[in-house]
This record gives structure tokens, C-alpha cells and sequence, in this order.
């Protein structure tokens, strides 16, 4: 604490991130990357835009960032006026907090969900408020209808659940607000759902999230975007003018580029972490361990005779990481990144000496 921070920063509870910690020959599985390497069309690209001229690294790149617009709207079948890009969906999702959910009503979002969220209505002044998920820890869309709001955002996939909504549901959520711009955080859909990108023409309130960090191995170049009405683009466009007009590199850009274009390498890469997924779930049910159903590229589970805090310790101690989110409701589950498959049977061999 500083007598120089303001009020805002006095108030803020910041979000913490997955750690990243240096420990040899470890087995990470706490912050859901991508087990295997982008495609090799991003290297490749990166060193061409390098090769042809690096001095054109003095100079800014496009603000508009227009090539990738073109290939994310191409791939999706929409405008490119339809799409927003930023530095990470994490940027985008902020820039959409304050462009489009900042109201005088309250907005939505589950009580279990993406941790970030709460920190950003923080920081901009964004009053909220929780719906607890069902039992199972599924989105019931009942419980956002008819409850007046500033907006509506949760990922699908939800995180840190893995839990699946349809997308008749995100549809009856839509049509029931349609006086609010609902968000779709999409960051995982790409293992396992259906995309609502598919519905923006048909609703001029929705906003669909994607990350290149996780289907598309891309964590370390940080590059997310958004797909919706021109109407909803253009005001996130004149918040992130306003804050940054040049959020995304040279080379973050002609890279997420040969990511998007290269879909043999995605879906192939897509399947392995599913197979994997569905390997591991199957053998923690044999140890004994609840797993809840996961279309994302984690896995969210509980044992009902071992405290998961312990468990978390345990498998630390064998230089092997998972998440565990101390919260209510969850301080008993574990979420674990989907690894290699041979990093999936060191965590399974693990545990099971330790649930022995």
C-alpha cells in the first residue's frame, strides 16, 4: 500500500494468475496450455515477416490489424467488420466491460465461473450479480431470464467446471435479453462444443470471445478476438482507440494468421487433447475420483475421501501441478490441465500412490 495509489487501486482485489513456476522436469498441469507446439506455419511465418525486413520493426504495426480480421472472419464464415482483435482474449474481454456491460443495472454471471470477471467489474465500477449453478454445476438459462440486467457474460465451455451449454440454451438466453448484450467466452469451445459464433447474424445482441492460447497453442503470443454485430465491434472499437491503438505486434499478427489458416494441424491437435481428456477421465473414475463432464481442454474432479488441498500438495511434491481454487463451493475439486498422454499417466500413477 502506497499514500500515492488512488482509490481505484486502494479497492481492487487483482486476479491472480496460474503460477509459472521454475522447477526442473515438471509436469505442468495448472493453467490449461496446449500440450503440443503451435503449427509450425507460425515459425515460419514470424521468420519471413523478419526476413523480408526487419528494420519494418521500427515501424508500427497496423492498427486495424486488418490481415487477421480477414482470416478470423473467413474462417467464420462473417465480415471482417465483425471482428474485434486485442492483445489476448483477456484485453478484449476488459475492453467489452467497459464498452458494453458498463450499465446502471447489475450484470450476470455465474457464481462459479471465470475469476477475472469479478476483477474487472472492480476496476471499472461494474455492479454484479451471481447466479449459483445447479447442483451438477451446469448453467441453468432459466435463471437469467427475466431478471433485469446490465448484461450477461460466461464462458462455454464454463470455467473452471468444463461443463457444456447448448446452444438452444445461449439462443433462449439471448432472445429473453434482448435489451442486453450477452457475452460467450469461448476460450475452450474448441474441444468439445459448438461455436455461437454461428448466431451472431441472427442476434444483434451477442458476442462471441475466442483466445489463440489454447486450441491453438498460442498462449505466449497473446492474441484473442471477438465476433458480433458491427454495432458492438464499433464501441469496443472506440474504447481500445482510446487506450491502445496498437494492441497486437507485427509478429503476433502474421503468426495468429498461419494458425488460423493451418486447420490441419488445429483439428489434429484438437482430437489429441479430446482422446486424452476422455483417457484420463476414465481412469480417475477407477481411482475413485468424481470427474464432471468436460467439453474444454481440463478436467474438473473431486475424491470423496481425500481433501484436495492434500492432494494438490502431494502431487506438488512429485513435481506435478494442478489448480486448486480455494472458493466456496469448489474448495474440495481439482482442475487439471489435459497434458501429453505421458504426462497424463505420471498424474494418474500419482495419484494412485497417493489415494492408496
Amino acid at each position: 500500500m502506497s499514500r500515492f495509489w488512488s482509490q481505484v487501486v486502494n479497492d481492487l482485489t487483482p486476479y491472480v494468475p496460474g503460477e509459472q513456476p521454475k522447477i526442473a522436469n515438471l509436469i505442468k498441469l495448472n493453467t490449461n496450455e496446449n500440450p503440443y507446439p503451435p503449427s509450425p506455419k507460425v515459425l515460419a511465418a514470424i521468420q519471413a515477416e523478419l526476413n523480408g525486413d526487419a528494420a519494418r520493426l521500427r515501424l508500427y504495426p497496423d492498427p486495424n490489424a486488418d490481415l487477421l480480421k480477414t482470416s478470423v472472419a473467413r474462417l467464420h464464415s462473417v465480415s471482417a467488420q465483425q471482428v474485434f482483435v486485442g492483445n489476448g482474449s483477456d484485453e478484449v474481454l476488459a475492453h467489452i466491460f467497459m464498452a458494453l456491460l458498463k450499465h446502471d443495472a447489475p450484470i450476470l454471471f455465474p457464481d462459479i465461473t471465470y475469476s477475472f470477471y469479478p476483477v474487472y467489474c472492480g476496476l471499472y465500477g461494474v455492479d454484479y450479480q451471481s447466479v449459483p449453478l445447479a447442483d451438477d454445476f451446469s448453467i441453468n438459462p432459466a435463471d437469467y431470464v427475466g431478471k433485469p440486467n446490465g448484461g450477461i457474460i460466461f464462458p462455454n465451455p464454463n470455467a473452471p467446471t468444463g461443463r457444456l451449454l447448448a446452444l438452444n440454451a445461449i439462443e433462449q438466453i439471448a432472445q429473453a435479453n434482448p435489451d442486453s448484450v450477452i457475452v460467450i467466452d469461448e476460450a475452450y469451445v474448441d474441444f468439445g462444443g459448438e461455436s455461437a459464433i454461428k448466431l451472431v447474424d441472427r442476434y444483434d445482441n451477442l458476442l462471441v470471445v475466442h483466445t489463440l492460447s489454447k486450441s491453438r497453442s498460442l498462449a505466449g503470443l497473446r492474441v484473442g478476438f471477438a465476433v458480433g454485430h458491427r454495432a458492438l465491434i464499433d464501441g469496443l472499437e472506440r474504447v481500445k482507440n482510446s487506450f491502445n491503438s496498437y494492441p497486437l505486434d507485427r509478429l503476433a499478427i502474421v503468426g495468429s494468421v498461419a494458425a488460423i489458416e493451418d486447420t490441419v494441424h488445429f483439428e489434429q491437435c484438437c482430437q489429441a487433447v479430446i482422446a486424452t481428456r476422455d483417457a484420463l477421465s476414465t481412469d480417475l473414475k477407477q481411482l475413485g475420483f468424481e470427474v464432471l463432464p468436460s467439453a474444454a481442454n481440463f478436467i474438473f474432479v473431486r475424491h470423496p475421501q481425500r481433501d484436495a488441498g492434500e492432494l494438490a500438495k502431494a502431487l506438488r511434491d512429485q513435481s506435478i501441478i494442478v489448480r486448486h481454487f480455494k472458493l466456496p463451493r469448489i474448495d474440495q475439486f481439482l482442475r487439471i490441465t489435459v497434458g501429453t498422454d505421458a504426462d497424463c499417466k505420471a498424474l494418474v500413477d500419482a495419484l494412485r500412490q497417493i489415494t492408496a
